[in-house]
């Protein structure tokens, strides 16, 4: 459900150009984070929307640690608000407006290392003859193969660090919520182990909803990057890289079925190739197949569905 709709004041207050800077600087950051670890580098793809605004993509191809990693800034507007995000506001629909974001996906090539997402974005509308409404949304997630307590621990307690100072009960709503958005309905599954997902945020005013943001956006390398480090080494053979390819199936089956930001996307005509940047390089489909009980790869069901990992896997 949507938190509010903006009012006329808080339409007022909002200040499009510092989220735009933070969004670049952040960028920067995570784009420098990964390449720290590489041998190779960012290609660099800048690019413009006819029909208003652009963005830069960023891909690493090939990396000793990803296999692909892609992160994406963008900053499009267009005379009508497409219906992906104008389903819960309806007096919206078809208004002119003003999406910016940061997106990533990172792709690893050994096994142990789970596959990670984050986005973060703001929107403005203008309806005709109303005052403008903006919101916030995003949130990071975790799609492991080989998943480990301690990573999912880590993951979920940094989580709760991101919301602690706006609430005691926002790192909760938001990992539910997050828990049904990535969720797999023809599958019955999670995509992974989840995280925090929020979006339609804009109460509490403008200051409020961007220091949310924010706090989001900083502890995504520190919620992820500790888990590279401790798995990245981890010896892995043909039978991990084959379940890999088939986990990566679902990945691929939830962005084209369910994701709103690849309908938001492709329904604003926005630069394809960007959009499905988020597309594993390799992945694999199996008739029916399951893994054999009681193996590595069996225990990952025990991960893909909804559930309150700091209280069960906390060992305090």
């Amino acid at each position: 459900m949507a938190e509010s709709t903006g009012t006329m004041a808080d339409s007022r207050a909002a200040d499009p150009d510092a989220v735009r800077r933070y969004l670049k600087d952040l960028h920067e950051r995570i784009t420098a984070a990964v390449e720290a670890l590489e041998t190779a580098r960012f290609q660099r793809d800048s690019w413009q929307r006819p029909e208003g605004g652009g963005g830069e993509s960023r891909i690493l191809t090939g990396g000793e640690v990803f296999e692909r990693a892609g992160v994406s800034f963008s900053h499009v507007a267009g005379g009508e608000m497409p219906q992906s995000a104008s389903t819960l506001r309806p007096e919206i629909a078809g208004a002119p407006f003003e999406a910016m974001g940061l997106s990533l996906v990172f792709h690893p090539r050994n096994p142990y290392v789970p596959t990670t997402h984050c986005n973060v974005r703001f929107l403005v509308a203008v309806p005709k003859g109303a005052p403008a409404v903006w919101w916030f949304g995003g949130g990071f997630d975790l799609t492991p193969y080989y998943p480990f307590d301690e990573d999912v621990l880590h993951w979920h307690r940094t989580a709760r660090a991101a919301c602690q100072p706006f609430g005691a009960d926002r790192y909760e709503k938001y990992k539910q919520w997050c828990d049904r958005y990535f969720f797999l309905q023809h599958r019955n599954e999670t995509r992974g182990v989840g995280g925090l997902f929020f979006d339609d945020l804009n109460e509490g005013g403008f200051a409020h909803c961007f220091g949310f943001l924010q706090s989001v956006g900083e502890h995504f390398l520190p919620a992820f990057m500790p888990i590279v480090e401790r798995r990245r080494h981890l010896p892995w053979g043909e039978r991990e890289r084959s379940f890999q390819l088939y986990r990566r199936g679902r990945y691929v089956e939830f962005n084209l079925l369910y994701d709103r930001g690849t309908l938001f996307g492709l329904q604003s005509r926005g630069r394809t190739e960007s959009i499905l940047m988020s597309m594993p390089p390799l992945a694999r489909w199996e008739y029916d197949w399951r893994p054999e009980a009681g193996s590595p790869e069996s225990r990952l069901s025990e991960f893909l569905r909804p559930r309150a990992y700091l209280s069960e896997l906390d060992p305090a």
